[in-house]
């Protein structure tokens, strides 16, 4: 693509899932200073959209957090719609997405912000976020599985019965990658992890922006080469907290509406981790620790359940 900067690395894996594919990327408009913020559902993306919007914007003031930040790889808009509002946009851009680190291709000048947060807390909070869906979404994604061959025939329970079968289901594979392995909590954190030492990318958690705010919007800050005087980040730091973002839920999600009851009320909505507890059964929690046992490293399991002020610097963790 002309004007395009150059490109160090194709994606090397495609994914596509029910709600996320990696095609959407191919022929994607990049620009050298993109922004690229990427996890797993759940994980803290809207927060870290918002801090990076700040970031770039210079600004505490609210803005519409999906309409300043394109998402390439859902799937539910038209086609071409997502490179079609990146296009429009003169600012500095945070691209969104839910895609692994090698689903995604690598252009020079790219930068990834990857967020991590505990499996368990993540699964709770997903299943909030489905649980809430409004019947017009839920037929929209009907619609949209009914045209894919890969999911046509196929029933889903788009709205999950309970966050203790939820967290079962999501052990089970299908709540979690939601049709493609690539999409799934398990592949797409080890895929960051083994990207931490790129000098392009940053992981940052959960855990620590709930922690260390500041601290933490500092190295994104720095990462992203963005300095910014001390009276607007007294104002950034204090909106990015969750009672001020909740505040302004309908400024910073103004369309949320049409996806979740309740709109971005519903969306933002406890900010908290450990609500697992005494939800989940012994047994499935059992079964989440044979999995990050199996599926992890030790350094990585602990970065994923305590993040960097608690684990270490991902950086200078072992593999």
């Amino acid at each position: 693509m002309s004007g395009a900067p150059p490109l160090v690395r194709p994606a090397t894996r495609h994914v596509r899932s029910r709600y996320f594919d990696s095609e959407g990327w191919d022929g994607f408009p990049i620009r050298p200073d993109d922004i690229v913020i990427s996890t797993y559902p759940k994980c803290g993306t809207t927060w870290t959209q918002r801090i990076v919007g700040m970031l770039v914007f210079g600004s505490a003031d609210p803005f519409p957090v999906q309409d300043s930040s394109p998402w390439p790889d859902f799937r539910l808009p038209p086609p071409g719609a997502m490179a079609g509002l990146a296009e429009t946009q003169t600012h500095r851009r945070f691209l969104k997405s839910h895609l692994p680190y090698d689903a995604l291709p690598v252009h020079e000048g790219v930068k990834f912000i990857h967020v991590a947060r505990d499996g368990r807390d993540a699964a709770m909070s997903f299943y909030n976020h489905k649980a809430n869906y409004t019947p017009d979404i839920v037929e929209d994604m009907r619609t949209k599985h009914a045209q894919d061959p890969k999911f046509a025939g196929t029933e889903f329970a788009y709205i999950p019965e309970s966050p203790t079968q939820h967290f079962h289901d999501w052990l089970d594979g299908w709540e979690d990658h939601m049709g493609d392995e690539g999409a799934g909590y398990w592949h797409l954190e080890r895929s960051f992890w083994e990207a931490r030492h790129e000098p392009n990318v940053l992981l940052v958690h959960f855990n620590d922006l709930k922690a260390d705010r500041a601290g933490e919007m500092r190295r994104i800050a720095e990462f992203l080469e963005i300095e910014l005087p001390d009276e607007v980040w007294t104002d950034i730091v204090e909106a990015a907290g969750f009672e001020a973002m909740k505040s302004k839920a309908t400024d910073l999600l103004p369309n949320a509406g049409t996806i979740w009851k309740g709109g971005g009320n519903t969306f933002l909505n406890k900010g908290t981790n450990g609500r697992w507890r005494d939800v989940y059964r012994a047994e499935d929690l059992a079964e989440y620790e044979r999995r990050v046992a199996a599926e992890f490293s030790p350094a990585l399991a602990a970065w994923c359940e305590h993040g960097r002020l608690v684990a270490g610097d991902p950086r200078s963790l072992p593999d």
